[in-house]
């Protein structure tokens, strides 16, 4: 008898959320982006050496070249980070990705620059936003913008584990072990510790939440606004913690 083909694939393909960042460019200086994304490394290496990055040139006002493109490339891996494609935009970029034989990617599974951000202004004479208030007790877990019943997630996210909720809010109802990541386009509520990373807002919502019963995170971020770990004060570590967006700054604050 003949033997029998190998039907199984020696490779199987499949398509799912990837842990990416965007970075939008807003100055085109090699030398700086590479010193700030050192920086960056250097501050915690855990989570940005050697990461995946997408480069966003939407931001500026022509398309560079692809010399350019490649000088950039070369500082930032000196840097620590790995740039692996170009973000969608123009058909000026989808020409540079061709040249450079890199992939276009169209959307992020997560932002971390907001797609309407603009380049800072200028620092002005003019005051400083009044404070915020206190913010208010941990609330019961919403439903998204649109109507949809909020993500409720039971057992513990383990490192390695990805968890997103489209379109509505999600709820732990145990821990975000470290090298985890939880992402909704609403607010997040984790009732036992965040050890991994949480990103609330995904889609751009600035009104996003995210709490949590014991801080111990490696990343949150509203709306493409993040801090890491070692931004964050000692004194929240291991505390009830919210974080919210405040005049486009993030901040933090102990529950009571």
């Amino acid at each position: 008898m003949s033997a029998q083909p190998d039907l199984a694939q020696a490779g199987e393909l499949k398509f799912g959320q990837v842990g990416i960042a965007n970075l939008r460019i807003r100055q085109l200086d090699p030398a700086r982006l590479a010193q700030e994304m050192r920086e960056r490394v250097q501050r915690a290496p855990n989570l940005f050496a050697r990461a995946a990055v997408v480069l966003d040139f939407n931001n500026l006002l022509h398309a560079p070249s692809a010399e350019q493109v490649r000088a950039l490339i070369a500082a930032l891996r000196e840097a620590g980070v790995l740039p692996v494609a170009l973000a969608y935009g123009t058909r000026e970029i989808d020409a540079l990705a061709r040249e450079l034989d890199l992939p276009l990617l169209a959307k992020f599974r997560a932002q971390y620059e907001p797609a309407s951000t603009q380049a800072a202004p200028a620092a002005s004479a003019s005051p400083l936003p009044a404070p915020a208030p206190a913010p208010p007790a941990i609330p019961p877990a919403a439903r998204g913008g649109d109507g949809k019943p909020g993500l409720i997630h039971t057992s513990p996210v383990r490192s390695g584990q990805q968890v997103y909720a489209e379109q509505r809010d999600l709820t732990v109802l145990s821990t975000v072990g470290a090298g985890a990541e939880v992402l909704a386009d609403g607010s997040i509520h984790i009732y036992g510790a965040l050890r991994g990373r949480a990103l609330a807002g995904a889609q751009g919502n600035t009104e996003a939440r995210i709490f949590c019963r014991e801080f111990h995170a490696e990343l949150v971020a509203v709306a493409g606004h993040y801090k890491v770990l070692e931004d964050i004060p000692a004194d929240l570590h291991g505390k009830p913690v919210q974080v919210w967006l405040d005049h486009g700054q993030l901040k933090l604050a102990a529950l009571d």
